[in-house]
């Protein structure tokens, strides 16, 4: 069940992200193969003779690497900055990075090697096109969003046990296994025929005395058998602990609401997250004058919040007080679905 909700859930977020990735790749499919600036290290490609520029936002594979092997600061590992135009209409072999024709091509602090700049600028100052230095031009944003929605729970788990305590451990069990029976035959009437009632608990503890200078001893047993009652009849809840108390549950466990049928609700909340963190993206974007290019990854998180009914956990059963006509009241009151979407996206700036 959690499997099947969250395969829904991620592919929501996917669904998100392709669309966004869409409308950007759509936004700048004009402008293939501009002249950019890289700016990385020189790394060799899995096939002979090859050479990478890794930069912090990708791969550069050189498609006119010999024309630079000469120079005396081409090796690997070398911080290189390089001027040309990203080739999205080539295809290689192995295809390591985007393929990049070299213009002009230097070491960090030399001169530009390949040729001179317009205007008559040395040193691979860039007049025009699409600049994209590491650090500066493009850069890489991590953003969360988280939303919350709410919706009325369709379960009610309930936990109640039975407590017998004797000197005998036997009479003990004897005791506590007759009025469980009781418990359950009581809490399954009440629950009606779609409830599932089992045992969630057993226990025997011995109860000791300790006396200075001698062994503890044993007095008595106390014998626990707790019984759990999940129903999607919610107004079921009261008539279900007064039925328990009155065949001899003597401790109320536990009572807590939940969403079983959770995909639409949790859809909705990491819809909203997602579109949260997108518009935390274009605002870092818009603030650094750029744009938000595309999502590189998408993490989930978040979860339910789950209200449980006053403070009922081992709370001891008044029996004299169930006698009484006026059923138990039960609110359950509204869950808050929570979840959260973090984004890795990278940003485009303009100078």
């Amino acid at each position: 069940m959690m499997r099947k909700n969250l395969f829904a859930a991620r592919a929501v977020v996917v669904a998100l992200a392709l669309a966004f990735a869409a409308q950007a790749a759509a936004q700048q499919g004009a402008g293939a193969n501009k002249e950019i600036t890289i700016e990385g290290r020189l790394a060799r490609t899995v096939e002979a003779g090859g050479w990478l520029i890794v930069a912090e936002y990708g791969k550069y594979l050189i498609l006119n690497s010999r024309q630079y092997q000469s120079e005396p600061w081409f090796r690997e590992g070398a911080t290189v900055q390089a001027t040309g135009e990203a080739r999205q209409d080539a295809v290689t072999i192995y295809q390591e990075g985007m393929p990049f024709q070299a213009r002009t091509m230097r070491a960090r602090g030399r001169p530009a090697s390949g040729g001179t700049e317009a205007g008559g600028n040395q040193g691979g100052t860039q007049t025009g096109g699409a600049i994209a230095v590491a650090g500066r031009g493009v850069t890489r944003v991590v953003v969360t969003g988280d939303a919350t929605v709410q919706a009325q729970p369709d379960t009610v788990i309930l936990s109640v046990a039975v407590v017998t305590q004797n000197a005998s451990a036997s009479e003990a069990q004897a005791e506590n296994a007759s009025k469980t029976d009781s418990v359950v035959r009581a809490v399954k009437s009440a629950a009606g025929a779609g409830a599932e009632v089992k045992t969630s608990g057993y226990s025997v503890q011995p109860q000791y005395v300790y006396k200075e200078g001698a062994p503890p001893t044993i007095t008595s047993y106390v014998v626990r058998n707790s019984v759990s009652v999940t129903t999607g009849e919610m107004d079921r809840a009261g008539a279900i602990i007064d039925a328990a108390s009155r065949a001899g549950a003597n401790s109320i466990d536990g009572l807590s609401f939940t969403l079983r049928r959770d995909e639409q609700v949790r859809g909705q909340a990491l819809a909203a997250a997602t579109r949260v963190a997108l518009g935390k993206a274009r605002v870092v974007a818009d603030t650094l004058g750029g744009r938000v290019v595309r999502v590189v990854e998408v993490q989930e998180g978040g979860g339910f919040v789950r209200p449980v009914l006053g403070n009922l956990g081992g709370v001891a059963v008044n029996r004299a007080a169930m006698t009484a006509q006026t059923p138990t009241p039960v609110e359950s009151g509204a869950l808050d679905i929570r979840a959260e979407v973090t984004l890795v996206v990278e940003v485009e700036t303009r100078e």
